[in-house]
Parts: structure tokens; sequence; C-alpha cells
């Protein structure tokens, strides 16, 4: 019989009055554990900690039927980096479990505007967590406050107005009102409009975080790319210096060398020709009747890459980085009025499942990275980061790309280095380590790939165009990433 009672009961329970008798002879008998005080396990050989996560909710319940799930777990939705589980409960005491506390307070009962949750829980609705979040707590020993704090709730504001609007953070706003009075917390609700006012700009109250002052300033940024942007700087700062100083070469060498930056700059993206067409355009200005637009990419980008005086200039400040971009958008671009040549993104926009930076979050997102930026002491790596700044806002509704690799060379032109020309044949390399970045947060993949650009670059007797061409299709530099991968082939030094 007490084996078919014990059958019945959860994997993880919480003891009761009834149940008291069979645990206690169960747990003799070697067919329970005890986890913590009231809280058995018929598992015998799980972690500890590792059960009460798979069955927290259910747990909860069992100490505290009915509770309010309240304070920070109501805006974290999990447990806090202490374990902690903050609770509205009408009794009872903090309960230590293994790798979790719940800690119960006492408070205003589920609100018609509060949630159910499982187990016959409950949760604060998302006006009710943010007004009650505002009161002040603070840690206890090793335990974190109940409450976020002020920063933390600016945080999390300035990311409900990146992707909700202001539309949204107003409803909240009203909400939050609503409920002064209803909970006694008429002070933390005022502090709370306040908070968003200053947010918007309409209010002159201190604000906490570096999101939240920019915003007030009315250029706000996207903090997720700043944290990448700060990564790959801590990243290249480690990382050893290395120079490829450009030898002097012949004009015609010189003009070589930027027809196949451009020509493979724009087959990066698509923009695809025969070697003899595309030097038919550059060279002969021969622009072929069906395809004008895709011509004009490739000689804009020509003539700003075979430009010294175009590629000898880079950012002293915010206001030049701006200014640069815009030019060379536009310049690039010219031919294609429908892309808004040298003007800055209005939709946003993104490249498989990378979703780049928002349109109104472009300026303060560029203004971040020029200062990361300056803290770069060494041509490839501020090169690295520029390209990577520029292509991960993707400031520009088409042709970032084209333009991130322009302000990399730039870089290096301008510090007398040799540039980095990316061939068809490792597109597939390039995209990929923009994307570990990008998605992964692994810089030095991308650091990688355009070192061994830069060195391959350079390893080349960039002549005259025809004897130039053999030897990149000895390099194997016009294949195609996936036929190169099928027949194991790479792009290799010559």
């Amino acid at each position: 019989m007490r084996e078919k009672l014990l059958t019945s009961l959860p994997e993880v329970f919480v003891s009761t009055a009834e149940t008291t008798v069979l645990v206690s002879r169960s747990v003799k008998a070697g067919q329970l554990r005890k986890l913590a005080s009231r809280l058995y396990t018929r598992n015998l050989t799980a972690v500890p900690d590792q059960l009460v996560r798979a069955h927290l909710w259910s747990i909860v319940a069992g100490y505290f039927p009915g509770a309010l799930i309240a304070d920070r777990t109501a805006l974290e939705n999990r447990p806090a980096a202490d374990g902690s589980i903050c609770l509205i409960t009408p009794k009872g005491q903090v309960v230590e479990l293994p790798g979790i506390t719940l800690r119960p307070r006492r408070g205003a009962a589920p609100l018609e505007s509060d949630s159910p949750f499982v187990n016959g829980l409950f949760i604060c609705s998302t006006a009710r967590a943010y007004l009650e979040n505002m009161r002040v707590s603070r840690s206890r020993g090793d335990s974190l406050p109940a409450t976020l704090g002020k920063a933390a709730l600016e945080e999390r504001l300035d990311t409900l107005l990146r992707l909700s609007g202001e539309g949204e953070i107003n409803r909240l706003r009203d909400a939050v009102r609503g409920l002064g009075g209803t909970l006694n917390l008429r002070g933390e609700a005022a502090a709370f409009d306040e908070q968003v006012g200053a947010l918007l700009g309409t209010r002159e109250v201190e604000l906490a975080t570096a999101v939240g002052r920019a915003r007030h300033a009315g250029k706000p940024y996207d903090p997720a790319r700043a944290e990448l942007l700060h990564h790959l700087f801590a990243t290249l700062r480690a990382t050893p210096p290395v120079s490829r100083p450009s030898p002097v070469r012949s004009t015609e060498a010189d003009a070589t060398l930027a027809f196949f930056e451009s020509y493979f700059s724009n087959f990066i993206e698509g923009t695809e020709f025969l070697v003899s067409e595309a030097a038919d355009i550059v060279f002969r200005a021969v622009v072929p009747a069906d395809r004008p637009a895709d011509a004009h990419d490739v000689l804009g980008t020509w003539r700003l890459v075979s430009s010294l005086h175009e590629m000898g200039q880079i950012p002293g400040s915010v206001e030049d980085l701006l200014r640069l971009l815009q030019h060379r958008h536009g310049a690039l671009m010219k031919e294609r009025p429908e892309l808004r040549p040298g003007k800055f993104k209005l939709r946003g926009n993104q490249a498989g499942s990378t979703t780049f930076v928002a349109p109104d979050l472009v300026l303060g997102t560029l203004k971040v990275g020029f200062e990361i930026y300056q803290g770069l002491e060494v041509p490839l790596h501020r090169a690295i980061f520029m390209m990577f700044l520029v292509s991960e806002v993707h400031p520009f509704s088409d042709g970032n790309g084209r333009v991130a690799r322009i302000m990399m060379n730039a870089e290096l032109v301008s510090a007398g280095e040799g540039r980095i020309i990316i061939p068809t044949v490792y597109r597939g390399n390039y995209l990929a380590a923009l994307k570990a970045i990008s998605q992964a947060d692994r810089p030095e993949a991308l650091i990688r790939t355009l070192d061994y650009a830069q060195k391959w670059s350079a390893a080349i007797n960039w002549g005259g165009l025809a004897e130039t061409q053999r030897q990149l299709e000895d390099c194997h530099s016009f294949l195609d990433a996936s036929v190169a991968e099928d027949s194991g082939r790479r792009l290799r030094l010559p």
C-alpha cells in the first residue's frame, strides 16, 4: 500500500500534515530522500539543485499556495543570480532550498490586473512589477536586493522604447499611475513617471545609466551592439600588432590593385561581372546598356578606392565619421536614387537571421563605436574595428558592406599599410566570421580572417591587369566559395 501511495506523489514534493507519517517511514526505508525542510524526492540519485530547478514552481506552490510572484522575479521571470525568488504571501518565512531561496513578504493580494500562473500561483502585471520594483530595498549578506533598482529599470525601459516605441511605454506609465494609489505607492509611481519622462526627453531628472543619458540627450544607442564593440576592442588590444607596409608601386599597379578591390567588393554583394566586363567599365567607360546601375556600383567603388586623397581620410571626430560615411555612400550609390544615396536608413534591415541596428539608434551607436575606436593604436586593429562598426550598424538601406570595406582600407592606406581585399573564394570565410561575432560574440574569427586577407593581399605582385589576373587565378581567387569548398580548394598565397 505504501509503495502505491509513494508512486502517486510527484517526483519532488513538499510534505503536508497528511503525508508526514508516510514520508517519515519512506525516508527510513530508503525510498525517499530529503532535500530541505519539508521537501522530499523519490529520485535517489539526481543532483538536488537540478531537481529543485526542474520542479521549481510546483515547489513554490507547495510552500506558499496561491502566492503572488513579485518584485524582481516578476520582471526577470526566473530566479535571480543568487537563486532568490520573491513572493507576496499572507504569511511565511524565508525558505532555503538547494540553489534556490524563497523570499516571501507581506503585501497586497493579487489584483484583477495580475495574472494567474502555474500551480495556482499568480504573477504581477507588468505595470505592478515596475511600480513595486521602484521600492528601495537592500541586500542582506550575500543576497541580492528584492527589487531591481533604478539602473536596471532604466535599461529595461530603454529596451521597451527601442523595441515597442513611445506608445507602449506611455501605456505602461498610465497603468503605473493608476496603481500608485491602489497599492499606496504614490511616491514610487511619481518617480516612475519622472524616469519615463526623462527617457523621453520631457523631464529633467538625473538618470542612472549611460544608455539612459544618451537617450535623454537625443542620441540613443543599441546597448547590445555596444557590448559587442567593447569585446572586439578588448580582443584587438590583446592581439599582438602586425605591420605590413605598402610598397611603392607604379601608377599602373596602383590602378590594378584598386580595380580588383572594387571588383571583389562588389562581387561579394552580388554585383557580378566578368573581369573583362568590369575592366571595360572602369578603364574604357563602356557601360552595359542593360546594367547601368550595376556598372556604376563598380565604377563608383573604384573611383573612391583609387583616390589616394579619398583613402587618406579617416575620422578624427564623430562628425567626421558621419560625414565620411554619407559622402562615400552618396558617391557609391549615385545612380540608385531609390536607395537614398548618402542618407541614413529610415527602415530596419537585416541579413539572414541578423537584424541590424534600428534606424533611430544609428547615430548614437556610431557615436559610441567611434569613442571606443579612438582607443586603438594599431592601423590593422583600427581597420578591423571600423569595418565591423559600419557593417554591424548597417546605417544605410543598401551598400553597407562596400562602404564598410572602404572605411576599413582607408584606415590602412592613411597609415601606409597594405590593403585588405576579400576575393570571391574567401567570401564565405569573411561572412562566417562576421556572423560569428554578430550572433555569438566571437571576434577572434574576424580578426584571423582579415589578418590573413591582408597577408594575402600584400603577397600579390600587383602589376598589369592581365598578369595580375593570372596570379589571382593561380590563388583560386575567382572560385565560387561553394565550388571551392566541394573541390577542397582554398585561397592560397602566391
